[in-house]
């Protein structure tokens, strides 16, 4: 009773309730939250009653509503709110272009106390250049927004650290060469094609996640996108993640100086080989470690010409691939050309399949590690997990064990 911080949170259910927390929360600032699935609030709503009065102690603000009564909420809040630091507002049943347009009166006035903006299938004006200290940005709508707009808010925002635009393609409205660096960003998701509008315009920090869904079929064969050169601070990237499944298909890169991952959004029939082709517009030259999981399989050529250009690769995980004697068979000196040796730090692989066991899958491996041990380029482990399946023949097993210096067999799955 004695503590007004622990009466601070309101949902406006209730009137008594209501009157009874914003008197015993004194002047300690409100966290407000609503959830209102009529059309519009009655006229006795606790809220509309009783909150326009106390706009001003608003720390947070979090509405769920359909286009008829946010209008009406958002139209009785049009007020100073100068300890306001959190809004999030939902559209319910909102899946069209026809999203529910905020009063502009709530967003006209200072929002420089604000650290977190969510809004999901709404519109509403943002004073772009008037949230110096926001932290968080996620706006998902459908209606585009000037590219010299989000320019000016990047510029104008240097604490910003989170960003999901899930948004129509930008307005290419910038000055050509205009180039903005939010030196605190951390992590960004980019959810429109292409990419272009936006990211020829944006220098990427050191350190960032940087998400993006892009039509992998678009980029070129030789000449990367514009906007890749703006990640050159991400370069050097020493892990590749490749995540071929039909359901959620996706490329990781990650490296000391941050993570890009690339999620495709055109449909395709073969994941694997367009996200091999895409590696050629990256800095992988360093990458250790490479894992394909859940991956139609290529043709061992087109793997091969990519772990051509990973010379400092060290370990290769293969899970639940197709046929994974394609990649073998890439890796077998034999295939490529005279004195040159695929992968030639490669130390280790891991097989990790569902499907039933494949009676040529040791004999392959045995064939290649015997090949690259004669060529001074011996394994050192090689680890194969199964769920299910016959144990692999024993005399195969034996003879790897002359080529690698330490085979790890798990039939069952065991980690």
């Amino acid at each position: 009773m004695s503590r007004p911080s622990l009466w601070t949170d309101l949902d406006c259910v209730d009137t008594d309730k209501t009157l009874t927390y914003l008197e015993r929360s004194k002047s300690s600032p409100i966290n407000l939250s609503l959830c209102r699935d009529d059309d519009l609030p009655p006229p006795h709503d606790s809220f509309l009653q009783i909150v326009p009065h106390v706009v001003g102690r608003l720390k947070s603000l979090t509405v769920w509503g359909t286009q008829e009564n946010l209008q009406d909420i958002t139209a009785r809040l049009s007020h100073p709110t100068p300890l306001l630091e959190k809004i999030s507002i939902s559209a319910s049943g909102y899946l069209s272009e026809d999203h529910p347009v905020l009063a502009p009166a709530f967003f006209g006035k200072d929002l420089t106390s604000l650290r977190e903006l969510s809004l999901w299938h709404i519109w509403a004006e943002v004073p772009w250049r008037r949230m110096v200290n926001l932290v968080l940005l996620k706006l998902t709508y459908t209606l585009p927004i000037s590219t010299r707009r989000l320019l000016d808010f990047f510029e104008s925002t240097p604490h910003l650290r989170i960003v999901n635009l899930s948004i129509s393609t930008p307005v290419e409205d910038a000055q050509n060469g205009r180039l903005v660096s939010p030196a605190c960003l951390e992590r960004m998701v980019v959810y429109f094609d292409p990419l272009s509008a936006l990211l020829d315009h944006l220098l990427i920090p050191v350190g960032v996640v940087l998400i993006v869904h892009m039509d992998l079929e678009s980029l070129p064969d030789e000449d990367p996108p514009t906007f890749l050169g703006n990640l050159r601070n991400l370069r050097c990237f020493n892990k590749i993640l490749l995540y071929p499944d039909e359901e959620d298909p996706s490329i990781h890169l990650e490296g000391p100086n941050g993570d890009f991952c690339m999620i495709p959004t055109s449909s395709l029939d073969h994941w694997t080989c367009p996200m091999l082709k895409c590696l050629v517009h990256f800095d992988v030259s360093k990458a250790e470690r490479l894992e394909i999981s859940y991956g139609h399989t290529p043709s061992s050529g087109s793997f091969r010409a990519v772990l051509r250009s990973l010379k400092h690769l060290r370990f290769i995980k293969l899970y639940h691939c197709e046929s994974p004697h394609t990649f073998i068979h890439a890796l077998h000196p034999s295939t490529s050309s005279s004195g040159v040796k695929v992968c030639p730090k490669l130390e280790g692989m891991e097989f990790v399949q569902f499907v039933q066991y494949d009676n040529r899958l040791v004999k392959n491996i045995v064939g290649m590690a015997a090949a690259r041990a004669s060529r001074g380029v011996k394994l050192k482990s090689v680890t194969l997990t199964h769920y299910c399946g016959d144990q692999h023949p024993q005399l195969d097993l034996v003879e790897l064990e002359k080529h690698v210096l330490h085979v790890e067999c798990n039939p069952q799955g065991q980690w």
